[in-house]
């Protein structure tokens, strides 16, 4: 299956369960090429942007269980190729 390039963007707006986010992000370390995390203290909550290259199904299992996750929102952007 050919790789994509792409970027996720994840809020999360329960900070209680960054700790969880941050699990699944090491499960899926092999496909994430860069990260970028800003807590947003006067929101109370922390955004993370990603960008990763893999194959649809590791991209689709990543944002699957990150949106599985409550209080947290989850967008991705792919390259068509």
């Amino acid at each position: 299956m050919d790789k994509r390039l792409g970027v996720i963007g994840i809020v999360i707006e329960d900070r209680k369960n960054a700790g969880r986010v941050n699990e699944i992000l090491g499960d899926f370390g092999d496909i994430i090429v860069a990260r970028m995390g800003i807590p947003y203290r006067e929101r109370l909550v922390a955004v993370i942007a990603l960008i990763v290259d893999g194959t649809t199904d590791e991209i689709g299992a990543l944002t699957g269980r990150l949106g599985a996750v409550p209080g947290v929102n989850v967008k991705s952007a792919l390259t068509r190729k």
